[in-house]
C-alpha cells in the first residue's frame, strides 16, 4: 500500500508538466553539419525562472546542455536566450551530426520538491542529404530570384545539378567550390554546404518545376512567374524646371517676350491663309474670264464670216464670162 502512494504522488507532481505549460513543435528534420533553431514558449507566470534544455526522454535521466542562468557555458555549439516580452526561449544547435539524433527536453526550473519541472519534448532527426529553404519561389516578369539548396557534409565535394524538371537537356552541372553564370541564370557552390542558384530576367515560360541535386540527392521546387504589374512598367521621366537649369542659363521671365512670340505665329498663319486666298481668287477669275470669251464668239457667228469676206461689196464691178467646155481658154475676155 505504501508503495501505491508513493507512485500516486509522483504522478500528481507531474501534472504541471502534463498542462501545456511550455510548448514547441514535435519533431524537426535537419540536414547534418547544418543548424536548427528551436522555440519553446511558456506561460506568463513561469516568465522569471530559469529555463533548460537537455538531452534525455525524462527530467531525471536528462543530461543538461545550456540554462539561462549559465553565461559561462560555450555557444559555439548550444547556446540558449530567454525573450521576457515574448515569453518564449530559444535553442540554437549548430553543427548538428548524424549521432545527435534523438530527444531532447525543453524546460522551465520550478526549483521545488512538490512541484515537478514544466517541460515538453521534441525529437531532432539529423538526416543524410538535401533540404529545400522554400519549395515554391514566385517572383514577376522581369524580376531575379534565388533559390537555395542547403546539403549535408557528406556531399560537399559531390557536383551539383539544376536541372528544369523533365528536360535533362537544360540541366547545368557545377563542381565544387566552382560556379557557372549566363544572361538567365547563375549557379553556385560555395562548399558551406548550400547550393545556390539565381534566376535572372524572369520569363513567363520559366514557370515550372526544377531540380537541385547533389551526388544522388535530389529536391524539387516550382518557379511561379507572374505577368509585369502595370505599376513596375518602366516610366519615362520628364526632367524638372531645377534639373534643366543646371544645364541652361537663368533667364528672367518677360511677359512681353512671351507675348511676341504668339503675335509672330499669328502674323506667319495670317500671312499663309492670305495668300492661298488670293491664289485660289485669281484661278476662279481667270476661269470666269475664259468663259466668257467662249460665249461671245458662239453668239456672233456673222462677224467671223464678214472677218474673212472683208471688203467684197466695195470691190468695182467685175464681169466674169465663162467659157463653153469646147472652147480654148485664150478667149475668155474680162471688162
Amino acid at each position: 500500500m505504501p508503495k501505491l502512494d508513493t507512485r500516486v504522488l509522483s504522478l500528481l507532481l507531474w501534472i504541471p508538466a502534463i498542462q501545456c505549460g511550455v510548448t514547441t513543435e514535435g519533431e524537426y528534420s535537419v540536414l547534418e553539419g547544418q543548424s536548427v533553431v528551436i522555440p519553446c514558449h511558456y506561460e506568463p507566470q513561469y516568465e522569471h525562472y530559469v529555463k533548460y534544455w537537455c538531452r534525455g526522454t525524462t527530467r531525471e535521466f536528462c543530461t543538461i546542455l545550456a540554462r539561462t542562468d549559465d553565461l559561462s557555458s560555450p555557444k559555439d555549439k548550444v547556446s540558449i536566450s530567454d525573450d521576457l516580452d515574448q515569453l518564449v526561449f530559444t535553442v540554437a544547435m549548430n553543427n548538428l551530426k548524424k549521432g545527435e539524433t534523438g530527444w531532447y527536453i525543453c524546460g522551465v526550473e520550478i526549483g521545488s520538491i512538490w512541484s515537478a519541472d514544466v517541460v515538453t519534448y521534441t525529437n531532432i532527426r539529423v538526416v543524410d542529404g538535401m533540404s529545400m529553404v522554400n519549395n515554391q519561389v514566385t517572383g514577376e516578369e522581369g524580376e531575379t530570384v534565388t533559390i537555395e539548396c542547403p546539403y549535408s557534409e557528406r556531399y560537399r565535394e559531390s557536383r551539383k545539378k539544376w536541372c528544369r524538371s523533365g528536360d535533362w537537356s537544360s540541366c547545368l552541372l557545377t563542381d565544387a567550390g566552382e560556379s557557372y553564370e549566363d544572361a538567365s541564370v547563375a549557379i553556385s557552390d560555395d562548399r558551406t554546404r548550400t547550393f545556390t542558384v539565381t534566376l535572372k530576367k524572369l520569363r513567363l515560360k520559366d514557370t515550372g518545376w526544377y531540380t537541385c541535386s547533389a551526388g544522388k540527392q535530389k529536391m524539387s521546387v516550382q518557379v511561379l512567374v507572374t505577368p509585369r504589374s502595370t505599376d513596375s512598367a518602366p516610366v519615362t521621366s520628364t526632367p524638372s524646371p531645377s534639373q534643366c537649369n543646371r544645364y541652361m542659363p537663368a533667364r528672367p521671365l518677360n511677359k512681353d517676350s512671351s507675348h511676341s512670340h504668339y503675335l509672330e505665329s499669328w502674323l506667319v498663319c495670317s500671312g499663309v491663309v492670305i495668300i492661298l486666298g488670293i491664289a485660289v481668287f485669281m484661278r476662279k477669275l481667270w476661269k470666269v474670264r475664259k468663259q466668257d470669251s467662249a460665249v461671245r464668239q458662239n453668239k456672233d457667228p456673222k462677224s467671223r464670216i464678214n472677218k474673212y469676206s472683208g471688203g467684197v461689196t466695195n470691190q468695182p464691178d467685175t464681169t466674169v464670162v465663162f467659157l463653153n467646155k469646147g472652147e480654148k481658154r485664150d478667149d475668155a475676155l474680162l471688162y
